[in-house]
């Protein structure tokens, strides 16, 4: 208890003891008429009031606790509670309207504690507590979420016969539905005697907030039938619970009736409206309300604005914005951040830039929403440092702050940054949400790093987050992608019985990078025996996986069937991977007809699936041809001048290798560097061919040259059709011999125990000769080594492969 409360309760208690007479004050007498008068035109302003105090003092204030109530509720209005506090405190016992005052001036500026304390110490002088010192003490609880003393004043209420009072009936069901207590808010609602459209909105409003729309509605029909006119409020509601439902017919109806009952000039109705709209999809019908509006204010810009982008729609969200400028209406942090998470959706850096600056420009105040919204842009952008620049000055920053940066890093390659700041995050006590969680998981996937992988399943499954559909998926993705197929099996197994399409389709995704395609089709007839309805994902994983396992006629059947029996017609990625299917099997003629029966223009994706198969079985006319088919679709694209260079380079003419090498320079295009990486000890190290920068460098390059003398005495011979440049067969062998992936396996062999799996990651297909020599390498060294290439996963066991050398 404070100074200030303390001498309250002095005060109340002695004088509530003691037979003493306090002065009655009359409303109507002329001193209280003429500071009533005196109170109503002034200027509401602190120094006007004070005036009008010092004026009162003189005719004993004491006298007169209605203007003094007055009065408080003016200093509370202003925030100037120790001047109300000393008002108070004129008075040796105070009456209830006094302690209502303050009570209610504490509300107002969100002293709850205080507000209660004043209301116990009420009861403790027996003061006389009535309906309105009830209805602040019940708003008090709601600010403290104090359900207990609420309840406690809610049952002195009805002992005392004053909870069926309109005012209190009222507060005590808005009480009682802030607390989800609906039966009991029912209860009291069906026992009161008067009940007016705010009684009525509380419960509308609080069956809506539960998701028990039909009892919204129901509640609405009947408050007509009772001949009770809704209000403004009763329709937002209404609208609220078409938008949470999904029930855009209904909300069609709703705005009818608005129509009718002469809302349309409301402007919370019609934003409602245009909010309804937006989110059910309908974005037509929401600027059609927007551009019908008589009276706009912010929130309507706003609303329109955020429909916009919600629908995809960024470009005539911008448009709208420069309107908004135009018309001199102002704008804040809500548009701002509408437009920022625009431009992060289509990438566009250089409009973000430009809200970015408008912020200053305007002196907008960088909060937390806005910052994140700002470091998501630069993130998606692909704008890092810019992204870390504005994080690193943040003075606060909230968890969904450090999952834009961390799900930024790992979108943009790097997955080991965003596991370091995850550290970080830790560090700083923040908790990660599910949001998080899962970019760290992809992250881990990205990078193979199967330890921090497991470090973060184990987190998940702390945090009670990790047996949802959406993180057993990301997890099934993890281990498969780190080379553990069978801890993808547990989880799935543990997962399958949730009737969601997207946890079969990632179980069956992991069969197909690591080649198992019988496997993949299995589990697709067993997914319809499930009654589960497959989706477009569920094809395009079934046809990788037969193309990746050289099941043919398996993924024939299903591409046909995918229109024929599930009626989902294909797309170009699944015109891709049946094309990849055939020209991986070196089917050609069937490649090309189906490049030509494709519904609609073919492009890149769908042809360079048959230019790869051409390098692959060296089917020289066909490849240039189809070549020359996409430089014209896609000329800047590095990819198809690197594979026409091959095709080029396997027929030996050189001067055409070398003429397609200097287009690329020409365009300023560059080959992608090839690269392969390996966790040891949670570090993950990246070689690049012939890559001499690692401090052991001396001891890996001297265990590869050992490893060359075995594999060679133990039948290897190397495939130099592989190396294709012009030069002599040593230089062939020695450059081999530098490829990333030989480099990471010797650098594991050197760094792990005896025994222990390997597991390479490289961002290329692997070569004929390093996934040869690998077979050898892997008997000599009697261990386990698991590549991961850019198509699938090579378990090397014994001298033998699990692609049975077909990837």
């Amino acid at each position: 208890m404070n100074r200030f409360h303390h001498q309250i309760f002095l005060h109340i208690r002695y004088y509530a003891t003691a037979a003493i007479t306090i002065p009655q004050f009359h409303q109507s007498s002329p001193v209280v008429n003429r500071f009533l008068s005196l109170l109503q035109r002034c200027g509401r302003t602190l120094a006007s009031i004070k005036a009008i105090h010092a004026q009162l003092i003189t005719h004993n204030m004491s006298k007169y606790q209605y203007l003094c109530t007055k009065l408080i509720a003016l200093y509370c209005d202003l925030g100037s509670l120790s001047v109300a506090h000393n008002v108070f405190d004129q008075f040796s016992q105070p009456k209830t309207i006094l302690c209502n005052a303050l009570i209610n001036g504490y509300l107002k500026n969100e002293l709850y504690f205080e507000a209660i304390e004043l209301f116990k110490m009420m009861g403790f002088c027996n003061l006389k507590i009535d309906s309105y010192t009830c209805h602040f003490v019940l708003k008090a609880c709601i600010g403290l979420s104090d359900y207990e003393l609420g309840l406690e004043v809610v049952k002195f209420a009805v002992e005392k016969k004053i909870g069926r009072e309109k005012f209190l009936g009222t507060a005590i069901i808005n009480f009682l539905v802030r607390f989800g207590k609906l039966d009991d808010a029912r209860r009291v609602f069906d026992g009161m005697i008067e009940r007016d459209v705010v009684c009525w909105n509380s419960m509308i409003g609080g069956y809506v907030q539960a998701d028990q729309f039909n009892e919204a509605f129901f509640m609405f029909f009947k408050m007509r039938n009772c001949g009770i006119n809704p209000s403004a409020l009763t329709i937002v509601s209404l609208i609220q619970a078409c938008a949470r439902s999904g029930n855009l017919e209904l909300g069609k109806c709703v705005h009818g009736c608005a129509i009718e009952l002469g809302m349309t000039n409301d402007v919370l109705v019609v934003t409602s409206f245009i909010n309804m709209y937006s989110n059910l999809g309908e974005i037509e019908g929401a600027h059609l309300v927007f551009e019908t509006m008589s009276n706009r204010n912010l929130v309507s810009w706003n609303a329109m604005i955020l429909g916009f982008v919600q629908n995809g729609l960024v470009l005539e969200s911008i448009s709208l914005f420069n309107r908004l400028v135009t018309s001199g209406c102002g704008f804040d942090s809500r548009t701002i951040v509408s437009l920022l998470q625009g431009c992060s959706q289509i990438a566009d850096l250089k409009c973000g830039k430009i809200l970015h600056g408008c912020i200053f420009r305007r002196g907008i105040e960088l909060n937390v929403i806005l910052s994140t919204a700002i470091v998501d842009l630069y993130s998606k952008c692909g704008a890092l440092k810019q992204a870390t620049f504005v994080f690193d000055r943040m003075e606060k920053r909230n968890v969904v702050t450090w999952t834009a940066m961390l799900v930024g890093l790992a979108q943009n390659g790097l997955a080991d940054e965003a596991l370091k700041l995850f550290h970080q995050m830790q560090v700083e006590g923040v908790v990660a949400n599910s949001v998080t969680l899962v970019s760290l998981v992809q992250s881990c996937a990205h990078l193979g790093c199967l330890r921090k992988g497991r470090s973060v399943h184990a987190h998940l499954i702390r945090c009670g987050y990790a047996f949802d559909v959406v993180h057993m998926t990301a997890l099934i993705d993890m281990y498969a992608k780190c080379g553990k197929i069978r801890p993808a099996e547990l989880i799935f197994n543990e997962g399958s019985i949730f009737e969601d399409v997207i946890i079969w389709n990632s179980m069956i995704t992991a069969y197909s990078i690591h080649g198992h395609g019988e496997k993949a089709v299995e589990l697709y007839r067993k997914m319809m025996v499930e009654g589960v309805e497959p989706n477009e994902t569920s094809f395009l994983a079934l046809l990788t996986a037969c193309s990746h396992s050289g099941l043919v006629e398996e993924g024939i059947r299903l591409f046909h069937s995918m229109e024929r029996d599930h009626k989902i017609r294909p797309t170009d990625k699944h015109y891709a991977s049946f094309v990849d299917l055939l020209s991986r099997a070196g089917r050609f003629e069937e490649a090309e007809t189906l490049v030509k029966q494709v519904p609609f223009e073919p492009g890149s994706s769908i042809l360079q699936p048959l230019l790869n198969g051409c390098l692959t079985h060296k089917n020289f006319d066909l490849g240039l041809r189809t070549a020359d088919r996409l430089l014209s679709l896609d000329s800047l694209n590095s990819g198809i001048y690197v594979v026409l260079s091959n095709i080029y380079a396997q027929a030996k003419q050189w001067d055409a290798v070398n003429h397609v090498r200097s287009l690329m320079r020409t365009q300023g295009l560059k080959k992608t560097p090839g690269y392969s990486s390996i966790e040891v000890e949670s570090k993950v190290y990246t070689f690049f061919a012939a890559d001499d920068s690692h401090p052991n460098w001396a001891e890996i390059s001297e265990y590869l040259e050992n490893l060359r003398l075995e594999v060679e005495a133990s039948g290897y011979v190397p495939d130099t059709s592989c190396v294709l440049r012009d030069v002599d067969e040593p230089m062939k062998i020695k450059l081999l011999w530098g490829h990333s992936e030989r480099l990471a396996i010797a650098f594991g062999l050197l760094s792990t125990p005896a025994g222990s799996s390997i597991r390479i990651t490289k961002n290329l297909r692997v070569c004929n000769d390093c996934h040869n020599v690998t077979k050898y390498i892997s008997k000599i060294a009697r261990r386990e080594l698991i590549v991961r290439d850019a198509n699938r996963f090579h378990h090397f066991v014994n001298g033998v492969c699990s692609c049975n050398d077909y990837w």
